[in-house]
């Protein structure tokens, strides 16, 4: 490889990984895994879990059945 080569893109070379240093275009496991718990924190308090939708779905469905019970004994009442 000619010398002269090398020092023409020197400038290049160099501009390009300011440029890479300067706006973060590679990621450390560091940053990756401080982004992934914020993630994690951030979904946790807008999202529920699988089973805690089961649990909710579960109340509901004993809920409607009580008001149905209710719904049923008035309509019950008023008929007699």
């Amino acid at each position: 490889m000619d010398k002269d080569l090398f020092y023409k893109y020197i400038p290049v070379i160099v501009l390009g990984l300011a440029i890479i240093f300067q706006y973060n275009l590679f990621v450390t496991p560091e940053k990756l895994e401080q982004t992934h718990r914020e993630i994690l924190s951030e979904i946790s308090q807008v999202y529920i879990t699988k089973s805690e939708f089961g649990n909710m779905k579960d109340q509901i469905m004993d809920i409607n059945k009580k008001v149905d019970k209710i719904y049923d004994t008035l309509i019950n009442e008023r008929g007699t």
